[in-house]
């Protein structure tokens, strides 16, 4: 993978991915989720849902940002494809964090365009659009959102349940991510209005009534 690739996926860049536990605080509330043994179905449901979507647009992103444009089509077809409130106000969140690191990082006018025709990109969108600027590949864009896309509801469920960081890392590396980025990949010139589109209503419905209750209790996660 590309440096910039892993240094966007490293939970240290301050993007302010750490907040976000995917839909896991969620799941935990409702003890669908207790223990080790429960991890390895959430995370792969989430890889080849969420995280593909993501990894496909992460893909595309990347590849616009070497043939210049498309902005605004890429960021629409992601928040057609995305039908939570919550999920696209995390999203953009997380881009936003990541956008305003990123510009220091890895300064460049390709950028500035992206976020002077969106503002407020979903977070698939900024991460593509700074591999591509930095000199990645859009595999490897895709590979660094849908590592982050597992990698951080593993984290929360570490903190969440205190279950032993070796066990649930050991999850996260039997994941099959080759296949999914590789799969992301291969459409990464396509049309954006073509672009696949998986649903997880399930993520969807968990996003929505995190949000409910975040507003009425805390919580750990933002979303």
């Amino acid at each position: 993978m590309d440096l910039s690739a892993l240094i966007l996926a490293d939970s240290r860049f301050p993007g302010g991915g750490h907040v976000h536990s995917g839909g896991l605080e969620e799941v935990v509330s409702r003890k669908l989720v207790t223990s080790v043994r429960d991890l390895p179905g959430f995370l792969s449901g989430r890889l080849r849902t969420a995280g593909y979507l993501a990894a496909v647009f992460a893909a595309a992103s990347a590849h616009a940002a070497v043939a210049r444009g498309k902005w605004s089509l890429l960021d629409s077809e992601l928040d057609a494809r995305t039908p939570s409130l919550a999920q696209r106000e995390a999203s953009r969140a997380q881009g936003r964090g990541t956008a305003r690191a990123g510009r220091i990082a890895w300064p460049s006018p390709v950028l500035d365009a992206l976020l002077a025709e969106t503002p407020r990109p979903h977070h698939p969108i900024v991460l593509g659009a700074l591999v591509g600027v930095a000199g990645g590949s859009p595999y490897d864009a895709a590979m660094a959102v849908a590592y982050l896309a597992v990698s951080g509801p593993a984290s929360a469920a570490v903190r969440l349940l205190g279950l032993d960081p070796f066990a649930v890392n050991a999850v996260v590396a039997r994941l099959d991510l080759a296949s999914v980025c590789s799969a992301a990949a291969e459409v990464a010139g396509d049309d954006p209005a073509t672009l696949p589109s998986p649903g997880s209503p399930g993520l969807d419905l968990f996003a929505e009534a995190h949000a409910r209750h975040h507003q009425e209790e805390v919580r750990l996660f933002a979303s």
